[in-house]
């Protein structure tokens, strides 16, 4: 009898976070294979969780994504951490994961890396944060 074994939520989780940075990046999985030498068959399996990424497989995926190696544990549910709820930034987590796959998500970020001054993007970064901080205290304040 040949059981299938369920890929462990960590390497799930993983395997999302590069499926969502290629994605927002607009890159392909044949693209992201032939960076890493692979097939794109062997991303997807990586995106699933199919497959286990090494760690240096994974270094190699956060400098061709352009991203920290700590970007593709970010998020994660204290179910696969195993850690006490509560123990994210702020003991509450206001952005669910969820909203970081939407279409208007991903079609805002591209927007956002396709303005080429950095101090333009810089400015409009700090202004939509603090739009969000006041944001906050509206719904604070409503209760």
């Amino acid at each position: 009898m040949n059981k299938q074994k369920k890929p462990e939520p960590v390497d799930v989780h993983v395997g999302s976070r590069v499926r969502l940075r290629r994605t927002l990046l607009g890159m392909s999985q044949d693209k992201l294979g032939k960076a890493l030498s692979l097939t794109f068959q062997q991303i997807q399996k990586y995106e699933r969780g199919a497959n286990r990424i090494g760690s240096s497989r994974l270094y190699q995926l956060s400098q061709i994504l352009d991203v920290p190696v700590s970007f593709f544990f970010d998020d994660m549910s204290a179910e696969i951490t195993g850690r006490a709820a509560g123990m994210s930034e702020g003991g509450k987590q206001s952005f669910e994961v969820g909203q970081l796959s939407r279409r208007e998500t991903l079609e805002l970020v591209r927007a956002y890396y396709r303005i080429k001054d950095p101090a333009v993007r810089k400015k409009l970064f700090d202004m939509v944060k603090a739009m969000g901080k006041s944001s906050l205290s509206f719904e604070g304040d409503e209760a």
